[in-house]
């Protein structure tokens, strides 16, 4: 069939080997995105219709026009980067981090950051003032925050109580810890829709609610009791202040022990 191809004008001539070359570089780099972006669905779809769209550019390029061919695939690029701009930035985000990861990635303590927010949950505790604070782990909360404000702020306990003070703008809503900063404040999660026991706010809603689907730690702080909590997985425990910072690593660094357990 090769040599059939190449003897034929047709079929041999430079255009068909081009809309080859972008049919390729379209699928290569879709299956690129799918593959490092695997939390996110929406790249999945969009492989399998590349596939097809593919097959369809080939059937114009053997049949009708090569141009035709080009044109479709390079429609269809194109509107996968625009319809997924903010997937595409946050991948080559994380695959900068991971790069930079093998050679100089910056260093921060996470006991330090928990004990910060250990000081400042224990002040809201203390005045009964209620907030809500998640820890990004594995799974990003880029499309999440987009609902609240971001700050790109240091993890302080006095950040953290100002901002859940009443009154503020930023008060109601949750803050997000990414790392060793607040990647942003007032964000909103849609709460459980699962019946629960007992009498539970809508901060407990929401907190339980984000933690069903992501494997992010947060802990909430009830304004009607000052009661401190931490959801996670789908489930909401009550800790004690004085367990607080020990529990809060545990589950924030509960991945990592069990992998270590595995390969020992």
């Amino acid at each position: 069939m090769l040599e059939s191809i190449l003897k034929n004008g047709k079929y041999g001539s430079v255009a068909i080997w081009i809309d080859f070359a972008i049919s390729i570089l379209v699928i290569g780099f879709l299956l690129y995105v799918t593959i490092n972006s695997a939390k996110r669905r929406i790249f999945t779809i969009v492989s399998i219709i590349a596939g097809c769209v593919s097959l369809v550019a080939w059937f114009l390029a053997f049949h009708f026009l090569w141009t035709l061919s080009i044109v479709c695939m390079a429609a269809f690029l194109a509107a996968t980067i625009v319809l997924n701009q903010s997937e595409l930035k946050e991948l080559f985000t994380s695959f900068g981090r991971k790069k930079t990861s093998k050679g100089a990635q910056k260093v921060y303590d996470r006991h330090a950051i928990c004990q910060k927010v250990a000081l400042a949950v224990e002040t809201l505790s203390k005045s009964k003032t209620g907030a809500l604070i998640t820890f990004e782990k594995n799974v990003l909360l880029s499309d999440i925050v987009k609902s609240g404000t971001i700050l790109n702020a240091p993890v302080t306990p006095e950040l953290l109580v100002t901002i859940f003070y009443p009154g503020t703008r930023l008060h109601d809503g949750a803050v997000v810890i990414r790392r060793d900063q607040i990647l942003a404040a007032s964000v909103y999660y849609t709460p459980t829709t699962r019946p629960l026991t007992g009498k539970f706010g809508s901060r407990h809603r929401a907190a339980i609610g984000i933690s069903e689907i992501t494997d992010s730690v947060t802990v909430v702080v009830s304004e009607e009791t000052g009661r401190v909590s931490l959801a996670y997985h789908g489930e909401l425990i009550s800790v004690p202040p004085d367990s607080f910072l020990r529990t809060v690593e545990e589950y924030l660094f509960a991945d990592e022990k069990a992998t270590t357990e595995e390969k020992k």
